[in-house]
């Protein structure tokens, strides 16, 4: 090794002695020989050696099971490892020293002194986060009724022209008592407007009940809707049981999946909408309802209408108003910031700091359709956060359809130098991105403005919208 860099190993060492020594973790560093340069005090009383005296000897020869000459040789760091020491089970982290792309040592620390030890800190971490969760939900909710809605539009995320306008819609909307039908493809949230809705109306204090009419069986939907008297069927609750509407009476029921609900049901369905009134399976009288109804669907209705799978006259009793939701693909501006939501949320509840996307993932995500939108974008943020190292989400670590359709966008468009040490801003360069995409796609389609829209997977309107945001003719 040369006698330079030496020296600064050295140096290194004895600015930080004092601090090493001080640590409850045991730390030992190595040269490029593995042989021990330094070890703090705490490390070698457990050892049973003099610090001093292991100087110099090589650490295969001093710690039984060590692992700090494989680092040195390879270069790659290793994180949270086992390792036995004199009959205790331990964890350590190895860490190569890097000086001018060659490694001149390793850096090597017990965190944890016994399992049992990790098993504690990490109840008592648990615990911690906890009570911190239970404090932080009692001082939201001190002054709030529980009604059964979780959620606000401001929990809703989004900076988009697009989402702003849909804010405006739901606002106005709320505030009335009027029917609301939520359209919208699977996992653009749909159900998160749904509590908006009724967090914003009148009926906020009083019950928000939810029924996904996908998810029960046909020969259960009238008692779980309606509910049931003593006795009405084999199996019948002593007392009976009452329905999500009787639930709601007061509130909002809400009917998710509208679309999959079976046509006999439909007939009741309707017949309870125009009497506002609810009669319980086996039972001889009316209850009267006053309730909001939301419903919601990813499915096209109106085709439903025409193949004889749901009723019209349901139809125009459910759809008084009607909220389309977008999908991810025709908010990508959104996608930046809906990505970091869902890796802040996961940094709260796993006490872990939340890695950051790199330029180039963020590119290929802007260049992707999200088929399965806001709720794919989660999936693929959870995957990458608890994969991802150096606090960093590289391309690599994207799923490999999504990582591919960005990269092959990505070749054919007219790249942003973001090498240059006075790049523009993050949004800028996405801004850019995004207009040489649209460029060369509306190369590639002969300037068909149709087909450019439908190949970027968006309506013709936000191709507008977007061809007037970048300058584009």
């Amino acid at each position: 090794m040369p006698l330079k860099k030496l020296e600064k190993l050295t140096q290194a060492a004895n600015t930080y002695k004092t601090i090493l020594n001080a640590m409850e973790e045991w730390v030992v560093i190595v040269d490029h020989q593995a042989k021990i340069f330094f070890i703090n005090r705490p490390y070698a009383r457990f050892l049973g050696v003099k610090a001093e005296d292991v100087m110099g000897k090589k650490v295969t020869d001093v710690i039984e099971n060590t692992r700090m000459h494989i680092t040195v040789q390879t270069g790659q760091a290793e994180r949270l490892s086992f390792q036995k020491i004199l009959g205790s089970n331990m964890i350590a982290n190895r860490f190569p020293i890097i000086e001018q792309g060659e490694v001149i040592g390793a850096v090597g620390t017990v965190i944890f002194h016994d399992t049992h030890e990790w098993k504690q800190i990490n109840s008592h971490i648990k615990a911690l986060l906890a009570e911190h969760d239970f404090h932080r939900q009692k001082s939201l909710t001190a002054d709030k009724v529980e009604t059964g809605a979780n959620f606000h539009l401001n929990d809703i995320i989004g900076d988009s022209q697009v989402m702003k306008s849909l804010s405006s819609k739901v606002t106005q909307v709320a505030s009335g008592d009027v029917t609301v039908l939520i359209r919208g493809e699977s996992g653009t949230g749909k159900e998160l407007y749904a509590h908006a809705i009724h967090q914003l109306s009148d009926r906020a204090e009083f019950p928000f009940i939810k029924v996904n009419c996908a998810a029960i069986p046909e020969n259960l939907l009238e008692s779980e809707l309606f509910g049931y008297e003593e006795g009405a069927f084999t199996g019948a609750k002593k007392g009976g049981k009452a329905g999500k509407f009787q639930l709601a009476n007061g509130g909002t029921l809400f009917l998710d999946e509208i679309g999959d609900l079976p046509l006999l049901m439909q007939a009741k369905l309707l017949r309870v909408l125009q009497d506002r009134e609810v009669e319980s399976v086996g039972g001889t009288r009316s209850t009267p309802l006053n309730i909001r109804l939301i419903t919601a669907t990813h499915r096209p209705l109106e085709s439903l209408i025409e193949s004889g799978d749901f009723r019209e006259d349901l139809y125009y009793r459910i759809n008084v108003v009607a909220i389309d939701l977008p999908p991810l693909r025709e908010r990508r501006d959104d996608i930046a910031k809906l990505a970091d939501f869902f890796l802040q949320k996961l940094s709260r509840r796993t006490g872990r700091r939340a890695p950051k996307l790199t330029v180039q993932a963020l590119t290929a995500m802007l260049a992707y359709n999200w088929p399965g939108n806001i709720r794919e974008l989660e999936n693929v943020m959870e995957a990458a956060f608890y994969t991802s190292h150096d606090r960093k989400i590289p391309l690599s670590l994207l799923p490999p359809q999504l990582a591919q359709n960005g990269t092959s966008i990505q070749e054919n468009a007219i790249q942003p130098n973001l090498a240059q040490p006075n790049a523009s801003s993050l949004k800028e360069q996405l801004n850019q991105v995004e207009r040489n995409i649209i460029k060369t796609v509306l190369i590639e389609c002969g300037d068909n403005r149709t087909k450019v829209a439908k190949q970027l997977g968006i309506s013709k309107s936000t191709l507008y919208e977007k061809l007037d945001k970048h300058g584009i003719s």
